[in-house]
Protein backbone atom coordinates (compact mmCIF):
# COMPACT_ATOMS: atom_id res chain seq x y z
CA UNK A 1 0.00 0.00 0.00
CA UNK A 2 1.22 3.50 -0.79
CA UNK A 3 2.61 4.96 2.46
CA UNK A 4 1.67 8.48 1.35
CA UNK A 5 -2.05 7.69 0.95
CA UNK A 6 -2.67 5.19 3.75
CA UNK A 7 -3.22 7.74 6.49
CA UNK A 8 -5.74 9.90 4.52
CA UNK A 9 -7.53 6.71 3.51
CA UNK A 10 -7.84 5.68 7.15
CA UNK A 11 -9.11 9.12 8.00
CA UNK A 12 -11.80 8.94 5.30
CA UNK A 13 -12.88 5.51 6.60
CA UNK A 14 -13.21 6.91 10.10
CA UNK A 15 -15.31 9.76 8.71
CA UNK A 16 -17.57 7.24 6.92
CA UNK A 17 -18.15 5.11 10.01
CA UNK A 18 -20.96 7.26 11.44
CA UNK A 19 -22.75 7.07 8.09
CA UNK A 20 -22.67 3.24 8.16
CA UNK A 21 -23.81 3.27 11.77
CA UNK A 22 -26.79 5.46 10.91
CA UNK A 23 -27.68 3.16 8.01
CA UNK A 24 -27.46 0.07 10.25
CA UNK A 25 -29.63 1.67 12.93
CA UNK A 26 -32.20 2.71 10.33
CA UNK A 27 -32.38 -0.80 8.81
CA UNK A 28 -32.63 -2.37 12.26
CA UNK A 29 -35.58 -0.13 13.16
CA UNK A 30 -37.20 -0.75 9.76
CA UNK A 31 -37.00 -4.53 10.24
CA UNK A 32 -38.41 -4.28 13.75
CA UNK A 33 -41.33 -2.20 12.49
CA UNK A 34 -42.01 -4.61 9.63
CA UNK A 35 -41.96 -7.64 11.94
CA UNK A 36 -44.26 -6.01 14.48
CA UNK A 37 -46.77 -5.15 11.77
CA UNK A 38 -46.55 -8.39 9.81
CA UNK A 39 -46.60 -10.71 12.82
CA UNK A 40 -48.96 -8.82 15.14
CA UNK A 41 -50.45 -5.44 14.17
CA UNK A 42 -51.84 -6.62 10.80
CA UNK A 43 -54.20 -8.98 12.67
CA UNK A 44 -55.66 -6.02 14.55
CA UNK A 45 -56.54 -4.07 11.40
CA UNK A 46 -59.91 -5.89 10.83
CA UNK A 47 -60.98 -4.80 14.31
CA UNK A 48 -61.16 -1.22 13.02
CA UNK A 49 -62.16 -1.88 9.40
CA UNK A 50 -64.91 -4.46 10.05
CA UNK A 51 -67.87 -4.47 12.42
CA UNK A 52 -71.01 -6.41 13.23
CA UNK A 53 -73.73 -5.61 10.67
CA UNK A 54 -76.76 -3.75 11.93
CA UNK A 55 -80.19 -5.17 11.22
CA UNK A 56 -82.64 -2.84 9.47
CA UNK A 57 -84.42 -0.32 11.68
CA UNK A 58 -87.79 -1.97 11.01
CA UNK A 59 -86.96 -4.63 13.61
CA UNK A 60 -87.87 -4.02 17.24
CA UNK A 61 -85.70 -1.29 18.84
CA UNK A 62 -85.19 -3.33 22.01
CA UNK A 63 -84.32 -6.43 19.99
CA UNK A 64 -81.05 -8.08 21.07
CA UNK A 65 -78.82 -9.25 18.24
CA UNK A 66 -77.02 -12.56 18.43
CA UNK A 67 -73.52 -12.40 17.00
CA UNK A 68 -72.17 -15.35 15.01
CA UNK A 69 -68.66 -15.65 13.55
CA UNK A 70 -68.51 -17.87 10.44
CA UNK A 71 -65.31 -19.61 9.26
CA UNK A 72 -65.00 -21.69 6.08
CA UNK A 73 -62.44 -24.20 4.81
CA UNK A 74 -59.56 -23.97 7.29
CA UNK A 75 -58.42 -27.23 5.65
CA UNK A 76 -55.35 -27.79 7.82
CA UNK A 77 -52.56 -29.33 5.76
CA UNK A 78 -51.32 -32.92 6.09
CA UNK A 79 -49.28 -35.48 4.18
CA UNK A 80 -51.84 -35.53 1.33
CA UNK A 81 -51.57 -31.78 0.70
CA UNK A 82 -48.16 -31.53 -0.98
CA UNK A 83 -47.35 -35.18 -1.61
CA UNK A 84 -44.63 -35.13 1.07
CA UNK A 85 -43.96 -37.72 3.73
CA UNK A 86 -45.57 -37.11 7.07
CA UNK A 87 -42.29 -36.48 8.90
CA UNK A 88 -40.51 -34.43 6.23
CA UNK A 89 -39.05 -31.12 7.41
CA UNK A 90 -40.59 -29.14 4.54
CA UNK A 91 -44.09 -30.41 5.33
CA UNK A 92 -43.68 -29.65 9.04
CA UNK A 93 -42.44 -26.16 8.19
CA UNK A 94 -45.43 -25.46 5.92
CA UNK A 95 -47.83 -26.89 8.50
CA UNK A 96 -46.34 -24.74 11.24
CA UNK A 97 -46.71 -21.44 9.37
CA UNK A 98 -50.17 -22.32 8.05
CA UNK A 99 -51.39 -23.33 11.51
CA UNK A 100 -49.78 -20.28 13.07
CA UNK A 101 -51.58 -17.94 10.64
CA UNK A 102 -55.00 -19.39 11.41
CA UNK A 103 -54.31 -19.44 15.16
CA UNK A 104 -53.35 -15.77 15.07
CA UNK A 105 -56.37 -14.94 12.92
CA UNK A 106 -58.73 -16.77 15.27
CA UNK A 107 -57.35 -15.45 18.57
CA UNK A 108 -56.27 -11.94 17.51
CA UNK A 109 -58.95 -11.09 14.93
CA UNK A 110 -62.10 -13.21 15.31
CA UNK A 111 -62.38 -13.79 19.07
CA UNK A 112 -61.92 -10.07 19.95
CA UNK A 113 -65.28 -9.45 18.20
CA UNK A 114 -66.79 -11.52 21.06
CA UNK A 115 -69.17 -13.72 19.05
CA UNK A 116 -72.00 -15.61 20.78
CA UNK A 117 -71.50 -18.60 18.48
CA UNK A 118 -69.01 -19.84 15.88
CA UNK A 119 -69.85 -21.76 12.69
CA UNK A 120 -67.38 -23.86 10.71
CA UNK A 121 -68.71 -24.43 7.20
CA UNK A 122 -66.82 -27.67 6.54
CA UNK A 123 -63.41 -28.88 5.35
CA UNK A 124 -61.81 -28.73 8.75
CA UNK A 125 -59.15 -31.12 7.39
CA UNK A 126 -57.44 -31.38 4.01
CA UNK A 127 -57.05 -35.12 3.40
CA UNK A 128 -59.51 -36.28 6.04
CA UNK A 129 -61.00 -39.29 4.19
CA UNK A 130 -57.57 -40.68 3.29
CA UNK A 131 -55.80 -40.32 6.63
CA UNK A 132 -55.04 -43.25 8.88
CA UNK A 133 -56.50 -43.17 12.38
CA UNK A 134 -53.15 -42.00 13.74
CA UNK A 135 -52.87 -39.19 11.19
CA UNK A 136 -56.51 -38.25 11.81
CA UNK A 137 -55.89 -37.89 15.53
CA UNK A 138 -52.78 -35.83 14.84
CA UNK A 139 -54.78 -33.50 12.58
CA UNK A 140 -57.53 -33.31 15.19
CA UNK A 141 -55.02 -32.28 17.86
CA UNK A 142 -53.68 -29.57 15.59
CA UNK A 143 -57.21 -28.36 14.83
CA UNK A 144 -57.97 -28.06 18.54
CA UNK A 145 -54.73 -26.21 19.14
CA UNK A 146 -55.27 -23.77 16.26
CA UNK A 147 -58.75 -22.80 17.41
CA UNK A 148 -58.08 -23.02 21.13
CA UNK A 149 -60.53 -25.81 21.86
CA UNK A 150 -58.24 -27.09 24.63
CA UNK A 151 -57.65 -23.71 26.20
CA UNK A 152 -59.32 -21.92 29.09
CA UNK A 153 -60.37 -18.65 27.50
CA UNK A 154 -60.87 -15.55 29.60
CA UNK A 155 -64.25 -15.03 27.98
CA UNK A 156 -67.21 -17.36 28.49
CA UNK A 157 -67.58 -20.61 26.61
CA UNK A 158 -68.53 -20.11 22.95
CA UNK A 159 -70.67 -22.86 21.35
CA UNK A 160 -69.29 -24.10 18.01
CA UNK A 161 -71.30 -25.77 15.23
CA UNK A 162 -69.67 -27.79 12.45
CA UNK A 163 -70.58 -28.79 8.91
CA UNK A 164 -69.07 -31.79 7.15
CA UNK A 165 -67.07 -31.09 3.99
CA UNK A 166 -65.80 -33.18 1.12
CA UNK A 167 -62.27 -32.96 2.59
CA UNK A 168 -63.63 -34.36 5.86
CA UNK A 169 -65.63 -37.38 4.64
CA UNK A 170 -65.22 -37.36 0.85
CA UNK A 171 -67.94 -37.53 -1.82
CA UNK A 172 -70.54 -40.27 -2.11
CA UNK A 173 -68.33 -42.49 -4.30
CA UNK A 174 -65.78 -42.73 -1.48
CA UNK A 175 -67.71 -42.92 1.77
CA UNK A 176 -70.08 -45.58 0.42
CA UNK A 177 -66.99 -47.79 0.11
CA UNK A 178 -65.46 -46.56 3.37
CA UNK A 179 -68.27 -45.85 5.84
CA UNK A 180 -65.73 -45.68 8.68
CA UNK A 181 -64.76 -42.15 7.65
CA UNK A 182 -68.29 -40.97 8.50
CA UNK A 183 -68.35 -42.63 11.92
CA UNK A 184 -64.88 -41.19 12.63
CA UNK A 185 -66.08 -37.71 11.70
CA UNK A 186 -69.29 -37.91 13.73
CA UNK A 187 -67.37 -39.10 16.79
CA UNK A 188 -65.39 -35.84 16.86
CA UNK A 189 -67.75 -33.27 15.31
CA UNK A 190 -71.25 -34.64 15.87
CA UNK A 191 -74.14 -35.24 13.49
CA UNK A 192 -73.99 -34.22 9.84
CA UNK A 193 -77.71 -33.35 9.51
CA UNK A 194 -79.25 -31.37 12.35
CA UNK A 195 -81.02 -28.14 13.24
CA UNK A 196 -80.80 -25.62 16.08
CA UNK A 197 -82.12 -22.15 16.89
CA UNK A 198 -80.39 -18.88 17.60
CA UNK A 199 -82.82 -16.30 18.89
CA UNK A 200 -85.88 -16.55 16.70
CA UNK A 201 -84.02 -17.90 13.66
CA UNK A 202 -83.74 -21.61 12.94
CA UNK A 203 -80.54 -22.95 11.35
CA UNK A 204 -80.69 -26.09 9.18
CA UNK A 205 -77.41 -27.98 8.68
CA UNK A 206 -77.37 -30.41 5.73
CA UNK A 207 -74.62 -32.77 4.59
CA UNK A 208 -74.44 -31.52 0.99
CA UNK A 209 -71.95 -34.25 -0.08
CA UNK A 210 -74.73 -36.85 0.13
CA UNK A 211 -77.53 -35.06 -1.74
CA UNK A 212 -76.46 -35.94 -5.30
CA UNK A 213 -75.32 -39.46 -4.46
CA UNK A 214 -77.10 -42.65 -5.55
CA UNK A 215 -80.69 -42.49 -4.32
CA UNK A 216 -80.56 -46.01 -2.95
CA UNK A 217 -77.43 -45.27 -0.90
CA UNK A 218 -77.95 -45.19 2.86
CA UNK A 219 -76.35 -41.80 3.47
CA UNK A 220 -78.19 -40.13 0.59
CA UNK A 221 -81.59 -41.37 1.69
CA UNK A 222 -80.80 -40.43 5.31
CA UNK A 223 -80.10 -36.81 4.35
CA UNK A 224 -83.25 -36.47 2.24
CA UNK A 225 -85.31 -38.05 5.02
CA UNK A 226 -84.03 -35.39 7.39
CA UNK A 227 -84.91 -32.66 4.88
CA UNK A 228 -88.38 -34.14 4.46
CA UNK A 229 -88.95 -34.13 8.21
CA UNK A 230 -87.93 -30.46 8.40
CA UNK A 231 -90.30 -29.69 5.55
CA UNK A 232 -93.26 -31.25 7.35
CA UNK A 233 -92.57 -29.46 10.61
CA UNK A 234 -94.50 -26.29 11.29
CA UNK A 235 -92.50 -23.22 10.30
CA UNK A 236 -92.44 -21.08 13.41
CA UNK A 237 -89.23 -19.12 12.75
CA UNK A 238 -87.39 -17.98 9.63
CA UNK A 239 -84.76 -20.47 8.51
CA UNK A 240 -81.12 -20.19 7.49
CA UNK A 241 -79.68 -23.07 5.46
CA UNK A 242 -76.04 -24.16 5.95
CA UNK A 243 -74.40 -26.36 3.29
CA UNK A 244 -70.74 -26.88 2.57
CA UNK A 245 -71.22 -27.20 -1.19
CA UNK A 246 -72.91 -24.10 -2.70
CA UNK A 247 -76.29 -24.30 -4.39
CA UNK A 248 -76.46 -24.50 -8.16
CA UNK A 249 -75.74 -21.42 -10.23
CA UNK A 250 -75.63 -21.15 -14.05
CA UNK A 251 -72.26 -21.11 -15.75
CA UNK A 252 -70.44 -17.75 -15.90
CA UNK A 253 -72.74 -16.25 -13.27
CA UNK A 254 -71.10 -13.06 -11.90
CA UNK A 255 -69.89 -13.45 -8.34
CA UNK A 256 -69.72 -9.82 -7.22
CA UNK A 257 -66.93 -7.40 -6.36
CA UNK A 258 -65.18 -9.53 -3.76
CA UNK A 259 -64.33 -12.38 -6.13
CA UNK A 260 -60.54 -12.58 -6.59
CA UNK A 261 -60.21 -15.63 -8.90
CA UNK A 262 -61.90 -16.54 -12.22
CA UNK A 263 -65.41 -17.98 -12.11
CA UNK A 264 -65.44 -21.79 -11.92
CA UNK A 265 -68.28 -23.34 -13.89
CA UNK A 266 -70.14 -26.46 -12.89
CA UNK A 267 -68.14 -29.67 -12.99
CA UNK A 268 -69.55 -33.01 -11.85
CA UNK A 269 -67.62 -36.27 -12.02
CA UNK A 270 -69.17 -39.64 -11.25
CA UNK A 271 -67.67 -43.08 -10.73
CA UNK A 272 -68.02 -45.53 -13.61
CA UNK A 273 -70.19 -48.20 -11.97
CA UNK A 274 -72.20 -46.92 -9.01
CA UNK A 275 -72.53 -43.39 -10.41
CA UNK A 276 -71.41 -41.95 -7.11
CA UNK A 277 -70.02 -38.41 -7.04
CA UNK A 278 -66.23 -38.11 -7.14
CA UNK A 279 -66.15 -34.32 -7.52
CA UNK A 280 -68.58 -31.40 -7.91
CA UNK A 281 -68.38 -27.61 -7.68
CA UNK A 282 -72.04 -27.02 -6.82
CA UNK A 283 -75.12 -29.02 -6.06
CA UNK A 284 -77.13 -30.04 -9.10
CA UNK A 285 -80.02 -27.81 -10.16
CA UNK A 286 -82.55 -30.50 -9.25
CA UNK A 287 -81.15 -30.95 -5.74
CA UNK A 288 -80.86 -27.19 -5.20
CA UNK A 289 -84.47 -26.49 -6.27
CA UNK A 290 -85.82 -29.35 -4.17
CA UNK A 291 -83.80 -28.28 -1.15
CA UNK A 292 -85.01 -24.68 -1.38
CA UNK A 293 -88.64 -25.71 -1.81
CA UNK A 294 -88.45 -28.01 1.24
CA UNK A 295 -86.56 -25.71 3.61
CA UNK A 296 -87.78 -22.29 2.39
CA UNK A 297 -84.82 -20.43 3.92
CA UNK A 298 -84.31 -16.68 4.05
CA UNK A 299 -80.52 -17.11 3.83
CA UNK A 300 -78.08 -19.79 2.66
CA UNK A 301 -74.45 -19.95 3.80
CA UNK A 302 -71.86 -22.17 2.13
CA UNK A 303 -68.11 -22.63 1.58
CA UNK A 304 -66.20 -25.12 -0.61
CA UNK A 305 -65.25 -22.64 -3.36
CA UNK A 306 -62.37 -21.07 -1.39
CA UNK A 307 -63.37 -17.71 -2.85
CA UNK A 308 -66.14 -15.20 -2.33
CA UNK A 309 -69.22 -15.29 -4.53
CA UNK A 310 -72.53 -13.40 -4.42
CA UNK A 311 -75.58 -14.73 -6.28
CA UNK A 312 -79.35 -14.40 -5.82
CA UNK A 313 -81.49 -17.53 -6.20
CA UNK A 314 -85.04 -17.13 -7.51
CA UNK A 315 -87.57 -19.53 -6.01
CA UNK A 316 -91.38 -19.88 -6.21
CA UNK A 317 -91.67 -18.40 -2.73
CA UNK A 318 -89.23 -15.54 -3.30
CA UNK A 319 -85.50 -15.09 -3.80
CA UNK A 320 -82.99 -16.79 -1.53
CA UNK A 321 -79.39 -15.73 -1.15
CA UNK A 322 -76.22 -17.62 -0.25
CA UNK A 323 -75.05 -15.03 2.25
CA UNK A 324 -74.37 -11.38 2.87
CA UNK A 325 -76.66 -8.36 3.31
CA UNK A 326 -80.39 -8.80 2.98
CA UNK A 327 -82.92 -6.08 2.36
CA UNK A 328 -86.15 -5.77 0.44
CA UNK A 329 -85.72 -9.14 -1.28
CA UNK A 330 -82.64 -7.97 -3.13
CA UNK A 331 -80.17 -10.50 -1.88
CA UNK A 332 -76.43 -10.73 -2.39
CA UNK A 333 -75.03 -14.22 -2.80
CA UNK A 334 -71.77 -14.63 -0.97
CA UNK A 335 -70.18 -18.04 -0.64
CA UNK A 336 -67.55 -17.57 2.05
CA UNK A 337 -63.88 -17.87 1.08
CA UNK A 338 -61.27 -19.89 2.93
CA UNK A 339 -59.71 -18.75 6.20
CA UNK A 340 -56.29 -20.18 5.23
CA UNK A 341 -53.62 -18.40 3.20
CA UNK A 342 -52.42 -21.73 1.75
CA UNK A 343 -55.66 -22.70 -0.02
CA UNK A 344 -55.37 -20.74 -3.26
CA UNK A 345 -56.89 -17.44 -2.13
CA UNK A 346 -54.60 -14.47 -1.48
CA UNK A 347 -57.38 -12.76 0.48
CA UNK A 348 -58.54 -15.06 3.32
CA UNK A 349 -61.76 -14.02 5.01
CA UNK A 350 -64.39 -14.73 7.64
CA UNK A 351 -67.95 -13.54 8.17
CA UNK A 352 -69.80 -11.69 10.90
CA UNK A 353 -73.48 -12.63 11.04
CA UNK A 354 -76.04 -10.72 13.12
CA UNK A 355 -79.28 -12.55 13.94
CA UNK A 356 -82.31 -10.97 15.54
CA UNK A 357 -83.80 -12.47 18.66
CA UNK A 358 -87.13 -10.64 18.26
CA UNK A 359 -90.49 -12.34 17.93
CA UNK A 360 -90.83 -13.36 14.30
CA UNK A 361 -94.60 -13.20 14.54
CA UNK A 362 -94.33 -9.43 14.73
CA UNK A 363 -92.47 -9.38 11.42
CA UNK A 364 -94.42 -9.52 8.17
CA UNK A 365 -93.51 -11.84 5.32
CA UNK A 366 -91.99 -8.94 3.44
CA UNK A 367 -89.70 -8.17 6.39
CA UNK A 368 -88.38 -11.63 7.22
CA UNK A 369 -85.09 -10.74 5.57
CA UNK A 370 -84.61 -8.15 8.31
CA UNK A 371 -83.88 -10.91 10.81
CA UNK A 372 -80.35 -11.70 9.61
CA UNK A 373 -77.54 -9.67 8.10
CA UNK A 374 -73.95 -10.58 7.31
CA UNK A 375 -70.68 -8.72 6.78
CA UNK A 376 -67.62 -10.10 4.99
CA UNK A 377 -64.30 -9.36 6.71
CA UNK A 378 -60.80 -9.95 5.33
CA UNK A 379 -57.83 -11.36 7.19
CA UNK A 380 -54.21 -10.23 6.65
CA UNK A 381 -52.72 -11.05 3.26
CA UNK A 382 -49.94 -13.34 4.47
CA UNK A 383 -48.44 -13.90 1.01
CA UNK A 384 -47.99 -10.16 0.55
CA UNK A 385 -46.31 -9.90 3.96
CA UNK A 386 -43.76 -12.59 3.06
CA UNK A 387 -43.10 -10.93 -0.31
CA UNK A 388 -42.44 -7.67 1.54
CA UNK A 389 -39.96 -9.48 3.83
CA UNK A 390 -38.13 -10.86 0.79
CA UNK A 391 -37.95 -7.49 -0.97
CA UNK A 392 -36.77 -5.80 2.23
CA UNK A 393 -34.04 -8.42 2.65
CA UNK A 394 -32.75 -7.77 -0.89
CA UNK A 395 -32.79 -3.99 -0.37
CA UNK A 396 -30.97 -4.42 2.94
CA UNK A 397 -28.14 -6.43 1.38
CA UNK A 398 -27.80 -4.05 -1.59
CA UNK A 399 -27.61 -0.98 0.68
CA UNK A 400 -25.07 -2.56 2.99
CA UNK A 401 -22.93 -3.67 0.03
CA UNK A 402 -23.00 -0.42 -1.97
CA UNK A 403 -23.08 2.18 0.79
CA UNK A 404 -19.92 4.37 0.49
CA UNK A 405 -17.27 3.39 3.01
CA UNK A 406 -16.24 7.05 3.40
CA UNK A 407 -19.81 8.26 3.78
CA UNK A 408 -20.75 11.33 1.77
CA UNK A 409 -17.39 13.14 1.83
CA UNK A 410 -15.96 14.88 -1.20
CA UNK A 411 -14.59 11.59 -2.51
CA UNK A 412 -17.88 9.79 -2.08
CA UNK A 413 -20.61 9.31 -4.69
CA UNK A 414 -22.80 12.14 -3.47
CA UNK A 415 -19.78 14.34 -2.72
CA UNK A 416 -18.50 13.90 -6.27
CA UNK A 417 -21.89 14.87 -7.61
CA UNK A 418 -21.87 18.08 -5.60
CA UNK A 419 -18.30 18.83 -6.70
CA UNK A 420 -19.30 18.40 -10.35
CA UNK A 421 -22.26 20.74 -9.92
CA UNK A 422 -20.06 23.28 -8.10
CA UNK A 423 -17.39 23.20 -10.83
CA UNK A 424 -19.98 23.58 -13.59
CA UNK A 425 -21.49 26.60 -11.79
CA UNK A 426 -18.08 28.24 -11.34
CA UNK A 427 -17.27 27.82 -15.04
CA UNK A 428 -20.62 29.28 -15.97
CA UNK A 429 -20.23 32.32 -13.70
CA UNK A 430 -16.66 32.88 -14.96
CA UNK A 431 -17.85 33.08 -18.56
CA UNK A 432 -20.63 35.47 -17.61
CA UNK A 433 -18.16 37.67 -15.73
CA UNK A 434 -15.76 37.74 -18.69
CA UNK A 435 -18.58 38.78 -21.00
CA UNK A 436 -19.65 41.52 -18.63
CA UNK A 437 -16.07 42.79 -18.37
CA UNK A 438 -15.91 43.05 -22.15
CA UNK A 439 -19.12 45.04 -22.18
CA UNK A 440 -17.85 47.45 -19.49
CA UNK A 441 -14.55 48.25 -21.29
CA UNK A 442 -13.98 51.75 -22.89
CA UNK A 443 -12.83 52.07 -26.50
CA UNK A 444 -11.17 54.94 -28.45
CA UNK A 445 -11.27 55.67 -32.18
CA UNK A 446 -7.95 55.56 -34.08
CA UNK A 447 -7.38 56.40 -37.77
CA UNK A 448 -4.60 54.81 -39.70
CA UNK A 449 -2.59 56.37 -42.52
CA UNK A 450 -5.14 55.36 -45.08
CA UNK A 451 -7.94 57.09 -43.15
CA UNK A 452 -9.61 53.91 -41.86
CA UNK A 453 -11.09 54.09 -38.33
CA UNK A 454 -10.37 51.38 -35.71
CA UNK A 455 -11.83 50.84 -32.20
CA UNK A 456 -9.09 50.06 -29.69
CA UNK A 457 -9.68 49.09 -25.99
CA UNK A 458 -8.27 51.66 -23.59
CA UNK A 459 -5.47 50.57 -21.32
CA UNK A 460 -6.47 49.62 -17.75
CA UNK A 461 -5.79 52.25 -15.17
CA UNK A 462 -4.55 49.85 -12.57
CA UNK A 463 -1.45 47.80 -12.89
CA UNK A 464 -2.18 44.25 -13.91
CA UNK A 465 -0.38 42.03 -11.51
CA UNK A 466 -1.48 38.82 -13.17
CA UNK A 467 1.82 38.45 -15.00
CA UNK A 468 3.77 38.55 -11.78
CA UNK A 469 1.38 36.14 -10.19
CA UNK A 470 1.59 33.92 -13.20
CA UNK A 471 5.33 33.90 -13.05
CA UNK A 472 5.20 33.10 -9.38
CA UNK A 473 2.72 30.32 -9.88
CA UNK A 474 4.58 28.95 -12.84
CA UNK A 475 7.75 29.05 -10.87
CA UNK A 476 6.06 27.38 -7.96
CA UNK A 477 4.75 24.67 -10.23
CA UNK A 478 8.15 24.13 -11.67
CA UNK A 479 9.58 23.75 -8.20
CA UNK A 480 6.78 21.39 -7.27
CA UNK A 481 7.23 19.29 -10.36
CA UNK A 482 10.92 19.11 -9.78
CA UNK A 483 10.45 18.17 -6.16
CA UNK A 484 7.83 15.56 -7.02
CA UNK A 485 10.07 14.14 -9.74
CA UNK A 486 12.92 13.82 -7.27
CA UNK A 487 10.67 12.28 -4.65
CA UNK A 488 9.37 9.77 -7.17
CA UNK A 489 12.90 8.77 -8.03
CA UNK A 490 13.68 8.22 -4.35
CA UNK A 491 10.63 6.02 -3.89
CA UNK A 492 11.58 4.06 -7.01
CA UNK A 493 15.02 3.45 -5.67
CA UNK A 494 13.65 2.26 -2.31
CA UNK A 495 11.16 -0.11 -3.92
CA UNK A 496 13.88 -1.67 -6.07
CA UNK A 497 13.16 -4.21 -8.75
CA UNK A 498 9.71 -5.02 -7.30
CA UNK A 499 8.27 -1.80 -8.71
CA UNK A 500 9.73 -2.46 -12.10
CA UNK A 501 8.39 -6.00 -12.28
CA UNK A 502 4.85 -5.37 -10.95
CA UNK A 503 2.09 -5.51 -13.60
CA UNK A 504 -0.38 -2.57 -13.19
CA UNK A 505 -3.32 -4.71 -14.39
CA UNK A 506 -2.51 -7.45 -11.87
CA UNK A 507 -2.29 -4.85 -9.13
CA UNK A 508 -5.70 -3.49 -10.11
CA UNK A 509 -7.27 -6.98 -10.00
CA UNK A 510 -5.79 -7.63 -6.57
CA UNK A 511 -7.07 -4.30 -5.35
CA UNK A 512 -10.60 -5.03 -6.62
CA UNK A 513 -10.63 -8.49 -5.05
CA UNK A 514 -9.40 -7.07 -1.76
CA UNK A 515 -12.12 -4.40 -1.77
CA UNK A 516 -14.77 -7.00 -2.64
CA UNK A 517 -13.72 -9.24 0.25
CA UNK A 518 -13.72 -6.27 2.61
CA UNK A 519 -17.23 -5.28 1.51
CA UNK A 520 -18.46 -8.86 1.92
CA UNK A 521 -17.06 -9.01 5.45
CA UNK A 522 -18.67 -5.66 6.19
CA UNK A 523 -22.07 -6.85 4.91
CA UNK A 524 -21.88 -10.01 7.01
CA UNK A 525 -20.99 -8.06 10.14
CA UNK A 526 -23.79 -5.54 9.70
CA UNK A 527 -26.34 -8.26 8.88
CA UNK A 528 -25.36 -10.00 12.11
CA UNK A 529 -25.93 -6.74 14.00
CA UNK A 530 -29.40 -6.30 12.44
CA UNK A 531 -30.28 -9.95 13.07
CA UNK A 532 -29.11 -9.79 16.67
CA UNK A 533 -31.95 -7.38 17.39
CA UNK A 534 -34.70 -8.69 15.12
CA UNK A 535 -34.32 -12.47 15.31
CA UNK A 536 -35.12 -12.54 19.06
CA UNK A 537 -38.04 -10.21 18.39
CA UNK A 538 -39.35 -12.51 15.67
CA UNK A 539 -38.97 -15.61 17.83
CA UNK A 540 -40.76 -13.90 20.67
CA UNK A 541 -43.70 -13.07 18.39
CA UNK A 542 -43.83 -16.67 17.13
CA UNK A 543 -43.90 -18.24 20.57
CA UNK A 544 -46.30 -15.62 21.88
CA UNK A 545 -48.95 -16.75 19.42
CA UNK A 546 -48.16 -20.46 19.48
CA UNK A 547 -48.14 -21.39 23.15
CA UNK A 548 -51.28 -22.50 24.95
CA UNK A 549 -53.10 -19.78 26.83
Amino acid sequence: MDIYTSQPEKKRKREGLPSLMRLTIFLTCLWATSLLYGEMLSYWVPLSTCSWPHLPSSSSPDDRHFKIAVVADPQIMDSTSLGLSQKSFLLELVQFYTDLYMRRAFHSTILPFRPDKIFFLGDQFDGGPYLSDEEWQDSMSRFKHIFGLNEQRSNSYIPIHYLSGNHDIGYSAYYTQHPEVISRYEKEFGKRNYNFSVGKVEFIVVDAQTLDGPKEAKETSSSWDFIQSISKAAVQNPRVLLTHIPLYRPDNTPCGQYRSSPIINQRVHRSAFEQGITYQNYLSKESSDLLLSKIKPILVLSGHDHDQCTVTHSTPFGPVTEASKLHNYWYEKHTLGTASWQQGNLYPSFMLLSVSSGNSSSVSNDDTNHLASAQLCFLPMQTHIYIWYLCQALVTIVLLATWPTNGFSSSGYVGKSFEFIKTAWQNFTAKVKEKNDDEDCEYEMVWDAEGTMHLIKKAASRVNSSNADTRTVARGNAVSRATARKHQQDVTVEMGNQTLLEDPRLSSVKSNVSRGIQRLIRVVKLVVVIAAVNVPLYMMLLFKDWIER
